[in-house]
């Protein structure tokens, strides 16, 4: 903490936080007990209850909380399933102040001691000042420690410097359901006095330096099914006579991408955005350590071999990456059957200017050049299921000048702004809906594991995430003010 630029304020605030850490650490033990998986379907009435004790957190705060229903959704065995509800959450109407609308989710991914974790996921285990647990980092955590810090300014009966604004989902992990459509509807109700949407579901690019995320690459899903005949076939009666779809397929999928990791589609690159010097200086200064990021993934190489080129790849080119097989047998041991359908699974991380309609497009004409020239009669089929845009800020937005603050107080050091190399849904849909600014401000460390074994979140960034989202209450606050008052001053100039 960079005591000389600290506030009186801001130094009672802290000393609250570190008095009260082990409080908010039970409070974090208390969610990650609550196994809120939203992939299986057999664990929904757990996420509802999650989102029952996430609301009564907020009520206990005073603020207005509103479980909004979203209705149901349909499995792929035809069975109607309720959605959990979405939180909208309220406290403050002080128009002098700003309206920050914070979104988080409370849902996780699914996890099992046998998955290969360490400890119980859902009980919530420090070693090493790592507090281990599903949903610690991926967002429980963030969501908590938003809410300590607002805790903690009542706890000190002081007055909130922000309106706050709250959007809890218990669906993220499987895209969200039905929140696009709730966003606008309130559009113009809820959201109507919001001034900067935070989110604080991604990660830092460093297992120690803070960060600001400023973009994030959109995807685009793709199934590339061959299929032959209505049956599966005996290799050693039908092989060497047949078009075996599975050859097709992998011909396909091979053609992609090259060894460079240079997708292979024509096209692809034409609307990627050229490389501004500016933009290249933010890359440079960027506090990366390449041994660091590899320990973190368990490859032993990467394509890139510098700093600069691996940060470009992961967040500001296209990447695809193949994903499985379905259809093919991939169970131990061998079985000599050809299947009569194959489907391909891959995805193109897209990132801003590239259009997913051209992107679709691109994709089709490649597959079905390819597949030509293999003078096959099986039938090819190509579909995109899923595709979500990238998300693009303007890092001099106030909020993100007020976090950068926020962060030098209770870090002691500037963050680097950097973009995620994965898809935020969420930020394009607040984005695009309400046109308002977004930003994301993390405050898990590149190494905590999200959607993976051992999730964890550090102490030290969950205490220190409670004091940063205290400091950046004050500091949005003053700045948002000075704004205002210059812009009054000079309409009446």
């Amino acid at each position: 903490m960079s005591s000389s630029s600290t506030s009186a304020l801001e130094i009672e605030i802290f000393q609250y936080t570190d008095a009260h850490q082990s409080d908010f650490i039970e409070n974090l033990k208390e969610w990650v007990a609550v196994e809120s998986n939203s992939v299986q379907p057999d664990l929904r009435k757990e996420v509802v209850r999650m989102m029952a004790l996430a609301a009564d957190r907020l009520a206990a705060l005073g603020a207005t909380v509103n479980l909004v229903n979203l209705g149901s959704h349909q499995l792929p065995d035809g069975q109607d399933l309720p959605l959990p509800p979405v939180i909208l959450g309220e406290l403050g109407k002080d128009p002098q102040n700003p309206t920050i609308c914070f979104y988080g989710h409370v849902d996780v991914q699914p996890a099992k001691k046998e998955d290969g974790w360490n400890t119980d996921p859902y009980t919530l285990t420090e070693i090493d000042g790592n507090l281990y647990g599903r949903g610690a980092t991926d967002n429980k955590g963030p969501v908590l420690a938003w809410i300590n810090a607002m805790e903690t300014f009542r706890a000190l009966k002081l007055a909130m410097p922000v309106n706050f604004r709250f959007v809890i989902e218990g669906m993220e992990e499987v895209g969200s359901l039905g929140l696009e459509n709730l966003l606008e509807e309130e559009n113009q109700c809820f959201f109507s006095d919001v001034d900067y949407f935070v989110i604080s579901d991604n990660l830092w690019l460093s297992n120690k330096k803070p960060a600001l995320t400023y973009g994030s690459r959109g995807n685009a899903c793709f199934f590339v099914e061959v299929e032959c005949g209505s049956k599966d076939l005996h290799s050693g009666t039908f092989g060497g006579i047949i078009h075996e779809p599975l050859m097709d397929l992998i011909t396909l999928l091979d053609s992609l991408v090259d060894p460079t990791g240079c997708i292979q589609i024509p096209g692809i690159y034409d609307s990627v955005a050229a490389l501004r010097e500016e933009e290249r200086k933010l890359y440079k200064s960027i506090e990366f350590d390449l041994e660091e990021h590899k320990n973190n993934s368990g490859v032993k190489k990467f394509i890139f071999g510098t700093n600069e080129e691996i940060l470009l790849h992961l967040w500001r080119y296209p990447s695809l990456s193949i994903h499985g097989i379905e259809g093919a047998f991939h169970e131990p041991g061998i079985k000599t059957v050809t299947p009569a359908k194959v489907i391909g699974k891959f995805s193109i991380r897209q990132v801003p200017h590239m259009d997913l309609l051209v992107v679709k497009q691109q994709v089709v004409e490649h597959l079905k050049a390819v597949f030509s020239k293999r003078n096959s009669p099986n039938k090819l089929k190509v579909s995109k299921p899923l595709g979500s845009k990238p998300w693009l800020a303007d890092v001099n937005d106030l909020s993100y000048k007020a976090a950068r603050r926020a962060i030098k107080t209770v870090f002691g050091e500037d963050p680097d702004f950097i973009r995620d190399g994965s898809t935020v849904p969420v930020a394009r849909m607040f984005q695009t809906i309400t046109q308002k600014s977004v930003m994301m401000l993390p405050i898990g460390a590149a190494d905590d594991g999200e959607h993976s074994q051992n999730e964890k979140i550090s102490r030290h960034n969950y205490i220190k995430g409670t004091k940063l989202f205290a400091a950046f209450f004050l500091e949005i606050s003053k700045l948002h003010r000075h704004l205002h008052e210059t812009s009054h001053t000079e309409t009446n100039n």
